[in-house]
């Protein structure tokens, strides 16, 4: 496309405010001609870190704030806000208010009058350093061509204002999913009874007279077997059998799996697959904490790989699984065995003892309302993505790439 005569004297964004559709096209300067770097009285290290503390650290870690210190010698006094690089994570930070380094590897970026900190950071969030290893990237950031708008014009102010107001919404709804996560949880420890209790704290109306849950053993409940094959290799994106792998527990599945997200097309005979309602538990993992999981399989027929504990019950599978990552997580931890590498064998699974409910019906209600809470907490986390793409779209469309 043929370029205007504005934009051969400089850059212009395809998305613009009304009021600045003729305000002509952007100024373009080195980063290193707009910044200063600020050298920190001190570096707290990591080791030093503490919990809590008056003053915040900030170290290149993708965390806002990684650590406390109390050690007044380390606070970095400037003109706030300031920008922060992390000289070897590429990482970029606002800092607003004073604050201490921690261990190496930040720039502390103090803006000329040119350019707004604010602004400054969402350019550079807009169009990022390209990381390169763990190499130092400061050197490339100096050279990076950063378009500009005149700072009186307020159009820096204007946009960075605008993508500050998203991220508080996208904020706003991260705490919403957060608070949804919390009521599940604290849900979870009052619909199963206590270690030792054979009654819930909470109790659906037509169960309350229902009298105890009955006390047994994992072994008694079902049997357990083990999965069989499929290695990283077998995985095939258009294979002809769903598959799970244990990894896939801890990274991709909830207490439920109803759609598979791999596949394979190793032979079906070499294979374990799933009955109905079966609850697989990881016979593997790295800690005895993250072993302690459980994912209910609701179709049959999805091929279960090695490393994985298969509990075949007739009682409601979705409802053990939600008892086992609520309640017995605690429990296989003290069981599992081993610590570079943590095992989990079947004869261990079947000493667990729980207390379940008699009635069929009542184990469903339980699963039910947990499902249709987990239903809300995967759209709320969906619309979060919305707005986080949104939003990136937007900075592409606001903040010109390239200069010229």
């Amino acid at each position: 496309m043929k370029k205007t005569e504005a934009q051969k004297h400089g850059p212009v964004p395809r998305l613009r405010f009304p009021e600045f559709l003729d305000a002509g096209p952007w100024e373009v300067k080195r980063l290193g001609e707009l910044i200063t770097t600020i050298t920190p009285p001190k570096k707290i290290q990591t080791t030093d870190y503490q919990s809590s503390g008056q003053i915040p650290i900030i170290d290149q870690s993708p965390a806002d704030i990684c650590g406390w210190t109390d050690d007044e010698t380390a606070l970095i006094e400037a003109d706030f806000p300031v920008v922060i690089f992390g000289d070897h994570s590429c990482v970029v930070k606002l800092a607003e208010s004073p604050f201490a380094q921690g261990a190496d590897g930040i720039k502390i970026l103090s803006p000329s009058e040119e350019i707004g900190a604010l602004f400054l950071f969402r350019s550079l969030q807009a169009n990022p350093v390209e990381q390169k290893g763990y190499n130092r990237h400061f050197s490339a950031l100096k050279e990076k061509l950063v378009p500009y708008p005149r700072k009186e014009s307020g159009e820096q102010e204007k946009i960075a204002n605008f993508l500050t107001s998203l991220d508080d919404m996208i904020r706003g709804e991260g705490a919403r999913l957060t608070a949804l996560k919390d009521h599940k949880r604290g849900l979870m420890q009052r619909l199963f009874p206590r270690t030792d209790e054979t009654v819930p704290r909470l109790r659906f109306p037509e169960f309350r007279n229902a009298g105890p849950w009955d006390v047994k053993r994992l072994g008694e409940i079902g049997t357990i077997v083990k999965g069989k094959g499929i290695s990283k290799s077998d995985i095939a994106p258009d294979g002809a059998l769903p598959c799970v792998r244990y990894g896939e527990l801890y990274t991709v599945y909830g207490e439920i799996i109803r759609e598979v997200a791999s596949r394979t097309d190793a032979d079906p005979a070499d294979l374990v697959l799933s009955e109905e309602g079966d609850v697989i538990i990881p016979a593997s993992g790295e800690t005895k904490e993250d072993i302690a999981t459980a994912s209910c399989v609701t179709s049959a027929g999805v091929a279960l790989g090695s490393d994985l504990n298969i509990l075949r019950t007739p009682l409601q599978g979705c409802f053990l699984a939600y008892y086992i990552r609520g309640n017995l997580q605690s429990e296989i931890s003290k069981v599992a065995q081993g610590d570079s590498v943590v095992h989990l064998y079947p004869t261990q699974l079947e000493r667990l003892q729980l207390a379940v409910p008699p009635l069929l019906a009542e184990q469903q209600e339980i699963a039910d309302c947990l499902s249709s809470l987990d239903e809300l907490i995967r759209a709320q986390g969906e619309q979060i993505e919305t707005l986080k793409n949104y939003k990136h779209g937007l900075m592409q469309q606001l903040l010109p790439r390239e200069a010229g």
